[in-house]
């Protein structure tokens, strides 16, 4: 399908273009940990700015559950942090963690990051692939170590596809409901699974084995917000256009698909988002489908660092909605790839405005 012609920005000045595939960040335990807070785009969100979808009720109670517990985590005391040795007591009364079941954009994370606002520190918020990077940076123990002293750890995007990683932030959530810290989670449910009741939560129930019983899951139904009454996928730019464009946009990052493909191998998921750092607008050339599973799962990864930055996208090659083969959408990690293909097109669209 040839691409559609786009109006030229006239702009008479050039802007300084970088390229991802120079950079090689090297980001320490410490920075993870001091991130660990809601991404812009989530930075300014409450209970307040979250506009409920007026056909679903569950959106409305939702707000109310999550009010309710900040309200709890706001009356009690700072997390005691115990002995990595010796038990502590058992956890309050309640419940240890909200669980958020829902599809795709439905206004889980923003509803998380507002929890995450409303509760005083020491508090923490990140995704379940980050928190499995902090454990790898600082250890099992020294996780377990920095995050007892938490009140409240916020995971987004809990992932059920990887058993492996699954067990152990499962045995790491563990270990901190013991030390008083309390949890809130997202997963998504498949969009053709939102008939079959609460098929997220029942998977996410039984992944985490002993922590079931500390969660309480709230269901979110509704439409992604990203999708309801707009068109499919932008169509792309010619490879001239997007380098013309990349010209004249101030911090502009300027990239062939393939080659940035190739660069995501040498550099740790972990280091995707300083990998963007001071990057305000992100173009590539001659997008096409991602064949090969391992770096179709680096580009879920990227995709998601651009998404909290709220980085537009300018692209030539296929629409972001063919990027992944049919059959991935299909396979194992097609929750990975169906929130990625969302986020992708909603970035082209912030572009194309």
């Amino acid at each position: 399908m040839p691409a559609a012609p786009h109006a030229d920005a006239t702009a008479p000045e050039t802007a300084t273009v970088t390229a991802l595939t120079d950079r090689r960040p090297v980001v320490p335990a410490e920075r993870l940990v001091a991130e660990m807070v809601p991404p812009p785009r989530f930075a300014g969100v409450s209970f307040g700015s979250y506009l409920p979808d007026s056909t679903q009720p569950s959106q409305y109670e939702a707000v109310q559950v999550l009010e309710q517990f900040a309200a709890s985590l706001n009356g009690s005391g700072a997390a005691p942090k115990r002995s990595w040795f010796r038990r502590g007591p058992a956890a309050p009364a309640g419940p240890a963690g909200i669980y958020l079941d829902g599809g795709y954009g439905v206004g889980k994370t923003h509803l998380l990051a507002s929890l995450w606002h409303a509760t005083p520190g020491p508090k923490a918020f990140g995704t379940f692939v980050e928190l499995t990077n902090l454990v790898g940076a600082l250890t099992f123990k020294g996780a377990v170590e920095t995050l007892s002293g938490h009140r409240l750890l916020c995971i987004d995007e809990f992932e059920l596809d990887d058993p492996g990683d699954t067990v152990l932030v499962s045995t790491l959530l563990s270990r901190l409901v013991e030390n008083g810290v309390k949890l809130a989670a997202t997963s998504n449910t498949l969009p053709d699974k939102l008939g079959e009741g609460r098929f997220a939560a029942a998977d996410f129930l039984r992944e985490i084995q002993g922590l079931s019983a500390h969660f309480r899951p709230v269901r979110i139904d509704g439409q992604d917000y990203r999708h309801r009454g707009l068109p499919d996928a932008p169509a792309p730019y010619t490879d001239d256009e997007v380098t013309a464009r990349a010209a004249t946009a101030p911090g502009a990052s300027l990239d062939d698909f393939d080659a940035l493909l190739d660069h995501l191998k040498n550099v740790h998921p972990s280091r995707y988002g300083a990998m963007l750092d001071d990057v305000h607008a992100v173009f590539l050339r001659g997008v096409r489908p991602v064949e090969d599973q391992s770096t179709a799962l680096r580009l879920v990864v990227l995709a998601d660092r651009m998404y909290d930055r709220e980085l537009p996208v300018t692209a030539s090659g296929v629409p972001f909605d063919r990027v992944f083969p049919e059959e991935m959408l299909k396979g194992g990690y097609r929750k990975k790839y169906l929130r990625a293909v969302s986020r992708l097109v909603a970035l082209a669209r912030d572009s194309a405005r």
